[in-house]
């Protein structure tokens, strides 16, 4: 049994290799599709080894080196590897090889599913197309020639811009594209096959135009106009919150129902599976919309954060993914509602990646080893990268966050980089100092937060005293203390938010104090989640119903409210089973109604904080899970709240009513 070896970020060394163009000729067949891949290369300064690329699943036909055909002798090729031990500081390398996309079962690299030709080849799958150096720090200019039967692939399509196309004598065509800016080779794609187009245009903030395609699957042709719009609301995004602009020609997006990945955002030419594309209202919720929006955007917005810059190595993920996920997060709060999206993504934060930090494959954003690549694309890479972005964000304001996205943009545009490159622009754009931040990177595990108060009348000072602790994880056995933003605000007797900060937290130990406060407030602590990090505080069941009456911070006023049910719901299960009667609390009522009256929140977020937790996570909060009580004291509060507040939800009901057709919107 063989096992992998472990690769080290420490052990990262530069390309002894670089690609500056290669050209890419494929004739497609199901079962021997032909690749001459023409590459220009030249050695870095310091390299005096043998050229090694790596290369999988194919049968190599020729080598060529500066026009020359190399014989058996003048390299090798063989467990993965092609190898010729001499080679000049500046040379042309030719390789043609045949594949089998008819027998690619892994559907990576280059594989035929339902008739169509499609690729996939992050993470390092481009290596099962030809021999090549496969990593992100190796970019180079693309050219690909596509030759198919014309009646089986009417479409052909690569990265870049349509250059020529054409008619052979066979009854095959051609296609040739290119794409003028570098890349890496994972985000390479080719598609080929019987596919339908709708075709639109957008006009960026310079006046180009750029024309639009999305490439379905016949049948699919009517559910693609939600995708499309969707595209466009990105591609204007981007532009006005980012000042990001689309650099090609056209920008495809193909959906088949065979791709593998979910979505790739290979550079102008995105491979979708269709169920992040398609929707029509007579089967799709408003879930289905949002989420194609969403992840059309995340795809998109990958052209700057991913592509135009991309990763040095594979450790450095979560420099395209947090960084593209924050991006997509703020897009979809944008065109829905805000509230309701920070809820739903710390939802994932606490349901899922607090888990994964706490169990034994836990790792840091920016892990330091790895056995299997495709084992990278966690939650914790995505989500919680995210959200150590966002706390970037909250450090530096949202000017400041933008002049050092503007200045990683300009510095490093066409490079691959890593997270500390993203985190020095931070710095040097606003001379903020993120050297403690930086441990968010470095360090694995969930922060936990113990807070105590007290108010001091005669001082007129309310103190606040913050203990932060992280418990060990595989190969981190203590933990220096994290640094991170922790919003804060200090709501007086009739609700109103007096004070609002944002305490820096950088110790183990800290105290925060505040004078001149005239009565004791209510503290509503870690606004709009501020930190992904647990919390320990006191809270009275008065104080949660406050916090869910009148707390102004969104996410605070929707998780005082859960936590507030929850204790009501688990009061009403230790009832249950003693046999006794159960009644919904009056200062739960009050702060129902004070919700469900609120003129001034939308409608998404009320509709969110009224619900009860589910049964699911009742049951998670119990010794022993008892169903049956679990779903009587959840159907009895229910019913007690409909009860009591009958005609405010019947009022409700009315205001909120739409007539006529379905149609997707924020409001």
């Amino acid at each position: 049994m063989s096992t992998k070896k472990i690769i080290y970020r420490k052990d990262y060394t530069p390309p002894p290799y670089y690609v500056d163009t290669v050209d890419l000729r494929f004739e497609l067949d199901p079962a021997a599709t032909l690749v001459t891949a023409t590459m220009r290369m030249r050695a870095n300064t310091r390299t005096t080894g043998p050229l090694v690329l790596p290369g999988e699943d194919m049968e190599l036909l020729s080598v060529r080196l500066d026009a020359t055909e190399l014989g058996d002798g003048e390299y090798s090729f063989g467990n993965g590897v092609l190898q010729i031990d001499r080679v000049p500081e500046t040379f042309e390398l030719q390789i043609v090889n045949r594949i089998n996309p008819e027998a690619n079962t892994a559907l990576e690299g280059l594989y035929r599913s339902s008739g169509n030709y499609c690729t996939q080849c992050e993470a390092e799958s481009f290596r099962k197309i030809t021999c090549y150096p496969d990593r992100p720090d190796v970019m180079a200019v693309f050219t690909t020639t596509i030759v198919a039967d014309k009646d089986e692939c009417p479409v052909l399509l690569s990265n870049g811009n349509l250059v020529e196309e054409g008619d052979l004598a066979d009854g095959r065509h051609f296609a040739r594209w290119h794409d003028p800016f570098k890349k890496p080779s994972y985000l390479f794609a080719l598609v080929a096959g019987d596919l339908v187009v709708l075709q639109d245009r957008f006009t960026t903030m310079s006046g180009r135009e750029v024309d639009l395609f999305i490439y379905v699957e016949k049948r699919n042709r009517k559910k693609c106009g939600h995708a499309m719009e969707s595209l466009k609301k990105a591609m204007r995004w981007d532009e006005e919150k980012f000042g990001r602009e689309y650099d090609l020609d056209r920008y495809m997006i193909v959906a088949v129902d065979d791709f593998n990945m979910g979505a790739m955002e290979n550079k102008g030419l995105n491979v979708f599976n269709s169920k992040y594309v398609l929707a029509r209202p007579e089967t799709a919720t408003d879930v289905d919309y949002e989420g194609i929006e969403g992840v059309i955007a995340h795809e998109y917005f990958h052209n700057w954060t991913g592509n135009r810059i991309t990763c040095r190595d594979w450790f450095q993920l979560s420099l395209k993914e947090g960084l593209t996920v924050f991006r997509d997060q703020e897009f979809t709060a944008d065109m829905t509602s805000r509230a309701v999206k920070r809820i739903h993504d710390v939802n994932v934060i606490r349901s899922f990646q607090f888990r994964e930090d706490a169990g034994p494959m836990a790792h840091p954003v920016r892990p330091d080893s790895f056995v299997e690549i495709n084992n990278f694309y966690t939650l914790t890479v995505y989500n919680k990268g995210a959200e150590v972005i966002r706390m970037i964000h909250t450090l530096l304001g949202p000017q400041g966050f933008r002049k050092g996205m503007d200045l990683y943009f300009s510095r490093h545009d066409g490079q691959a980089v890593t997270c500390d490159d993203f985190v020095q622009a931070m710095e040097d754009a606003t001379g903020f100092d993120l050297g403690r931040f930086r441990r968010w990177y470095s360090q694995a595990g969930t922060p936990l937060l113990r807070v105590t108060t007290r108010y001091d009348g005669s001082e007129q000072r309310y103190t606040m005293r913050i203990v932060q602790s992280c418990q060990p994880t595989p190969g981190q056995e203590k933990k220096k203390p994290f640094f991170m933003p922790v919003k804060i605000g200090l709501l007086d007797e009739q609700g109103e938010t007096f004070c609002e900060e944002t305490l820096i937290l950088q110790e183990h130990e800290q105290e925060f104090s505040f004078d001149g406060i005239t009565h004791p407030p209510v503290c509503s602590f870690l606004r709009n989640f501020s930190a992904p990090v647990k919390v320990e505080m006191e809270r009275s069941e008065q104080e949660l119903a406050f916090l869910m009456a009148h707390d102004s911070d969104p996410f605070n006023r929707w998780d005082a409210g859960q936590q507030l049910a929850m204790q009501v719901l688990l009061a009403g299960i230790t009832a249950f089973r003693k046999r006794e009667s159960f009644s919904v609390p009056e200062f739960y009522h009050h702060a129902f109604a004070r919700l469900l009256g609120d003129e001034q929140s939308d409608p998404a977020f009320i509709a969110l904080a009224l619900t009860l937790p589910s049964e699911n996570w009742i049951g998670q909060q119990l010794p022993v899970i008892d169903p049956e009580a679990v779903f009587v004291v959840r159907q009895q509060m229910r019913s007690q709240l409909s009860r009591q507040h009958r005609d405010l939800l019947l009022q409700k009901y009315s205001q909120l009513e739409a007539d006529g057709p379905y149609v997707y919107s924020a409001a």
